[in-house]
C-alpha cells in the first residue's frame, strides 16, 4: 500500500531533480499502476546521493511520495525540476557539518537525511514561503524555514516545524 491514497489514482507519479551541487538532473517514474518502480528508484537514489562521498542510500519512498503531492498541491507541472540542496547524508558528511558550524547550524546529530527520510529543497518560480506553507499543509512530517539559506527541509519523520 502506498503511502498518500489520495495520489494513488495516478497511474504514475514522477520525480524531476536538479542537484544545485553538481547540476545533475534527475527524472523518473517511482511508481506505475501503484506499485514502485525498482528502475525508477535506483535512479532517485543516485539523484538524492550524498554528492560529497558519492555514498547512496535507499530513500523512504514515503518522502519521494511527500515531495509529488508537495509538487501537486503547489500546482507545478512534473516536469519543473525540484532544485536539491540535499538529500542523503552520510554519517561523515554530517558530522563534517555540524563540526564545522558548532551546534547552531541547524544540522542535528541524529539528522533525518542521514536516513534517506529527508530532503532540503526549493523549486524554481516558488517562493519559499510558499514551498513551507504547503509542507506544511501536508503534514507528512518535518518542516524546516531556511529563508536566509534558501532552502526548504522536508522530512518524513515526526510532524514538527521550526
Amino acid at each position: 500500500m502506498l503511502p498518500f491514497p489520495a495520489l494513488a489514482a495516478s497511474e504514475e507519479w514522477r520525480l524531476a531533480i536538479r542537484n544545485v551541487h553538481t547540476n545533475e538532473s534527475v527524472d523518473a517514474v517511482f511508481v506505475r499502476n501503484g506499485r514502485l518502480v525498482a528502475d525508477g528508484l535506483a535512479e532517485l537514489n543516485h539523484g538524492l546521493r550524498d554528492w560529497r562521498t558519492g555514498q547512496i542510500m535507499e530513500m523512504d519512498p514515503r518522502l519521494l511520495s511527500l515531495l509529488v503531492q508537495l509538487r501537486e498541491k503547489l500546482d507545478v507541472t512534473g516536469s519543473c525540476k525540484i532544485d536539491l540542496i540535499s538529500g542523503y547524508r552520510s554519517p561523515e558528511t554530517n558530522a563534517a557539518l555540524r563540526a564545522r558550524g558548532g551546534e547552531h547550524t541547524g544540522v542535528a546529530s541524529m539528522s533525518q537525511h542521514m536516513l534517506g527520510k529527508a530532503t532540503d529543497i526549493m523549486i524554481p518560480g516558488v517562493s519559499l514561503e510558499r514551498l513551507r506553507g504547503a509542507a506544511l499543509a501536508l503534514g507528512g512530517g518535518g518542516v524546516g524555514y531556511y529563508p536566509r539559506d534558501g532552502f526548504v527541509h522536508v522530512d518524513t519523520g515526526r510532524v514538527r516545524h521550526w
